[in-house]
């Protein structure tokens, strides 16, 4: 359980790594573009926005590494907390496909590190 519960949370953190990538260097490609539905006018004028979110969604993956490279339970409790806002807040107010992408992974991992202890 212990081995899921750490590869779960790695994996969560890999996704906002991702994201992060896509949301401050990608954003005003035709993938970021094609990723986030939107259009190349959209992403020229909101490229400041997403780069700053895209900030945020590595100081959550941090602090799930950090978590994992500490042992913490209580930094891998709190980052997938966040996360699952994070997805809840996104998939109510601009796609419910985040639900997916970030919640879901993360109640998972939650799940698996609080079994694992």
């Amino acid at each position: 359980m212990d081995t899921a519960a750490k590869v779960m949370v790695g994996l969560v953190g890999l996704i906002h790594v991702y994201i992060l990538v896509l949301e401050m260097f990608l954003w005003n490609t035709s993938l970021g573009r094609r990723t986030f539905g939107t259009s190349h006018e959209f992403a020229a004028e909101t490229a400041m926005l997403a780069g700053n979110q895209g900030l945020y969604n590595g100081f959550l993956a941090a602090g799930l590494f950090y978590g994992l490279i500490a042992g913490s339970l209580s930094f891998q409790v709190f980052f997938l907390v966040c996360v699952m806002i994070a997805g809840l807040y996104g998939a109510a107010t601009v796609s419910l496909r985040i639900l997916y992408v970030q919640s879901v992974p993360a109640l998972i991992a939650l799940v698996l590190v609080l079994l694992a202890r």
